[in-house]
């Protein structure tokens, strides 16, 4: 399950399908459907080759994703504004955001400080990501996992995350980046953000988020399911029996 469980249609789609062991990409995730058919956990990884150490001498912060109400790049840049610091915002929108960005965001662009860079590819993240004092992470929603943490993290880049979703369960709070509860917070944990030791959040990014541990947990739990498939009559369907050849 990759998406928010929060929504009207799903609670009826996995009750019709219980049976169906589902896996979920972090614990807050299960909690709209806690009493679904879960067996397990396991958080995403990224291949730790795409990113590399960054430096933070971009003297800038980032924000990057959807310009959307629930990510708020409102926020974003009122913490940026707040701090002294410039911010890059690297993001699409999307047609059902085109309204919200004309009202609420596009008048906040005109500070000079606020770059709007616009969507970015793979190849350019290394070193948005890399050369920024700290990603900006205001969420305002229940977020299943966020990638863009561990992408930030994986060129040890430190995170200032709203404390929503899954964000605790992925950002190590004093090790990886900060986690706060409104913008006052995250103006003072800028300069904290700072100080924190760039090479370890890499280290931190290898651990517990690279392809390999994801791939690992995934093969792993598959087993543990396929070795009970023999009681089980959805993972262990009976063979379809052909007519005798006449």
């Amino acid at each position: 399950m990759h998406g928010r469980l929060d929504l009207p249609h799903v609670p009826p789609l996995i009750r019709e399908f219980g049976m169906m062991p589902l896996v979920s990409i972090s614990n807050d995730q299960r909690a709209p459907v806690a009493w679904a058919n879960w067996r397990g956990t396991i958080h995403h990884g990224l291949p730790t080759d795409l990113y590399a150490l960054g430096s933070g001498s971009g003297g800038y912060l980032a924000f990057i994703g959807r310009i959307c109400q629930e990510k708020r790049p409102d926020r974003a840049i009122a913490i940026a504004r707040r701090a002294g610091l410039p911010l890059r915002i690297a993001v699409k929108v999307d047609k059902v955001d085109r309204a919200y960005h004309k009202a609420k965001i596009k008048p906040m662009l005109k500070d000079p400080r606020v770059e709007f860079i616009g969507e970015i590819g793979d190849n350019e993240k290394r070193a948005f990501y890399g050369e920024a004092i700290a990603l900006l992470f205001p969420i305002d929603w229940p977020e299943p996992f966020g990638l863009v943490l561990i992408e930030a993290i994986g060129n040890a880049t430190p995170v200032i995350a709203s404390r929503r979703g899954a964000v605790p369960e992925i950002i190590d709070d004093g090790v990886t980046g900060f986690i706060v509860e409104n913008i006052d917070e995250a103006v003072a944990a800028v300069p904290r953000a700072k100080a924190l030791d760039r090479p370890a959040i890499r280290r931190h990014f290898e651990d517990r988020f690279s392809v390999g541990r994801m791939a690992r947990d995934y093969i792993a739990l598959y087993s543990e399911i396929l070795s009970h498939s023999a009681v089980n009559p959805i993972l262990n369907p009976i063979p379809e029996r052909r007519p005798a050849a006449a």
